[in-house]
């Protein structure tokens, strides 16, 4: 199965036109012509089967001819991330992050934070991707870079963590998470989070966690958070 991706239709949605760029992959990369289905998604939950009636490399056509909702999951995990140095290592974890399941990310301004300008654009296109090849039909919500004050003072529902790696009273993160709970978790720069921005959070009811015993990159210290609540709530 190869997935599409297309925001733009929905469960009433009869025909649609690809893009010239998907176009061209789907006519002379894929070699589809007319007649053959493809499955596309609009990051909303919905599955389509549409059938190409126009197999133009420019402006492929195609109708609808089935729709699917899928069911969400039964919970929500929103992790707040500080950029890295080096981009690539952030978008390794932004593709991986929606591999396994994430529904919200959030790019975090802290006081040790190297990085300080970040491409949404390029990220939300990462996003896609790995829907894509991951086969799932949820798009995960990607926000802009948010100072860490503003952000853990946002309400937020369900259990909220900061993973850091000051030497205080931390539990072990596995042993805190339930399923089916809503999750937010603050990960911090190379550099950790200050003590005042760990002390920002514990004011604002985060509780303090450790990922295990080594000392992780930002990038690996997502995906471990996110593996974590993935694995507790199979």
């Amino acid at each position: 199965m190869q997935l599409f991706y297309n925001p733009d239709i929905h469960e009433a949605t009869s025909s649609f036109t690809f893009d010239k760029e998907e176009s061209k992959h789907i006519v002379k990369v894929l070699r589809k012509s007319v007649g053959d289905v493809l499955n596309i998604t609009n990051g909303l939950g919905w599955i389509f089967d549409a059938e190409i009636i126009n197999a133009d490399i420019k402006k492929c056509q195609a109708n609808i001819s089935n729709a699917k909702q899928h069911p969400k999951r039964e919970y929500k995990l929103h992790l707040a991330v500080a950029p890295t140095k080096m981009n690539d290592r952030f978008e390794w974890f932004l593709e991986k992050a929606t591999e396994i399941g994430i529904d919200t990310i959030t790019p975090i301004l802290c006081d040790h934070s190297e990085r300080k300008v970040i491409k949404l654009d390029r990220f939300e296109k990462i996003l896609q991707s790995a829907m894509k090849q991951s086969l799932q039909c949820y798009l995960p919500t990607i926000n802009e870079l948010t100072p860490f004050n503003n952000f853990v003072n946002q309400d937020f529902e369900g259990q909220k963590y900061i993973a850091h790696c000051e030497d205080s009273d931390r539990k072990s993160l596995k042993s805190q998470l339930k399923p089916d709970q809503d999750i937010v978790i603050l990960i911090g720069p190379e550099g950790d989070f200050s003590v005042k921005e760990i002390e920002t959070a514990l004011q604002h009811n985060f509780i303090p966690v450790t990922l295990g015993n080594t000392r992780l990159r930002t990038e690996t210290a997502a995906i471990a958070a996110c593996h974590s609540v993935a694995f507790v709530n199979e």
